[in-house]
């Protein structure tokens, strides 16, 4: 499975090119049978001119009548017009007309048709024994204009199923990917209760008891307990739907600054701001959103090596949206991973799962249906990543 997925674009363009090859392949047997059946036509509407050839010359009533109901009434299929040589209309075959049209209205239509039958055949010249001549024009029967076409009929159907098969691998792979993302969320959950609920006990026995008053160690506990919390409650709502409140946007993300700020490098320096008045607020789970700010800031904290500047730009993106830019001063991401970044399992660390940036996109996309994207990178200068919420 795992496999599979990692070759996913492979399989995708294995499948376009199959079903090319497909309709390729079918367009070709089909020309070669409309070719076919074209040249049979075509001799179908010469034999038709001969007759008449014949009728012309023939001397015995019995030939005449035997060339007209064998030969030239044959023919069922092929619209055939036979003029003078003025292309004054004399006879037609096969020529599916409106009825109780007058014959003006008539000749109008079929000098229209002579007109098509030139763009599609020459006409095949009749010779009569004085020097005039007729003209037989023709053009393809219907079954042949329907074989003609019928390819690419048959085309578009290959089209809708490779692309019907693409989205349903993307669909599949995105379904595994969920449930994959829930069970793990919801097992973390699971298995942080029991030692979490112990480290509660402790704290409440260290907190009371008189070998630790005025210990610092047991506020610091506290804070590591709260945290844990903090953690379970959002591993707890991955595969739920999020309770997102109208929260103060800037106040929320300097929180979450404030908090990472004590627990990475000190070389590390941080900055928010934002365009707008602080009252502007958006609607974001808190607990979720400082997880993808977290995510990210760390991510960025290990492209610079512990080491440079991470700036928080909050704006306002019209009436409905707000943007942050999260832009750090480390290795920049190539063009061609801009897209990869999020993918579970990416990672350019010795050590690591790959799944921060991809969660911090589910978070986004899914939970708070914003955006999360890389707005900007040049390498070896930094890269600015983009979440739009909506306010």
């Amino acid at each position: 499975m795992i496999l599979i997925y990692s070759q996913k674009n492979r399989i995708k363009l294995i499948v376009v090119v199959v079903a090319l090859i497909i309709g390729a392949a079918t367009i070709t047997y089909t020309n070669i049978l409309v070719s076919k059946l074209s040249e049979r036509e075509q001799e179908l509407v010469h034999l038709y001119a001969k007759g008449l050839r014949y009728m012309i010359n023939a001397s015995s009533d019995d030939n005449i009548v035997f060339i007209e109901q064998e030969i030239l009434s044959s023919n069922h299929t092929v619209p055939v017009i036979l003029t003078d040589e003025d292309e004054n209309i004399l006879d037609t075959k096969n020529m599916d007309l409106p009825e109780n049209i007058s014959e003006e209205r008539k000749n109008e239509l079929l000098q229209r048709e002579i007109r098509k039958m030139k763009a599609q055949h020459e006409p095949i010249v009749v010779p009569w024994a004085e020097g005039s001549v007729n003209y037989v024009f023709y053009k393809d029967s219907d079954l042949l204009s329907e074989l003609r076409y019928y390819p690419y009929v048959q085309l578009m159907v290959i089209a809708s199923f490779a692309l019907i098969a693409y989205f349903t691998f993307s669909y599949s792979r995105r379904a595994e990917q969920n449930r994959v993302w829930v069970g793990l969320a919801k097992e973390t959950a699971h298995q942080l209760g029991t030692p979490l609920s112990s480290l509660m006990a402790w704290y409440e026995y260290m907190k009371y008891s008189p070998k630790f008053e005025n210990e610092p160690i047991v506020e610091e506990l506290w804070k590591d307990v709260r945290r844990l919390e903090v953690i379970t409650e959002r591993f707890s709502n991955i595969g739920s739907v999020p309770l997102l409140r109208d929260e103060n946007i800037f106040q929320v993300t300097q929180n979450a600054i404030n908090y990472l700020q004590n627990r990475i490098s000190s070389k590390v320096v941080f900055k928010v701001f934002s365009d707008f008045p602080p009252e502007i607020t958006a609607k974001v789970n808190v607990s979720l959103f400082d997880w993808v700010i977290e995510n990210i800031c760390k991510n960025a904290v290990d492209a610079m090596e512990g080491k440079g500047s991470i700036t928080l730009h909050l704006s306002l993106l019209g009436k409905s949206q707000i943007a942050l830019d999260i832009t750090d001063t480390g290795k920049g991401i190539p063009k061609s991973k801009m897209d990869t970044v999020f993918l579970p399992g990416y990672t350019t660390k010795k050590r690591g799962w790959g799944l921060g940036l991809a969660l911090a996109k589910r978070i986004i996309d899914n939970y708070h249906q914003g955006r999360l994207y890389v707005k900007s990178s040049e390498v070896g200068k930094g890269a600015t990543f983009r979440i739009v919420l909506n306010r």
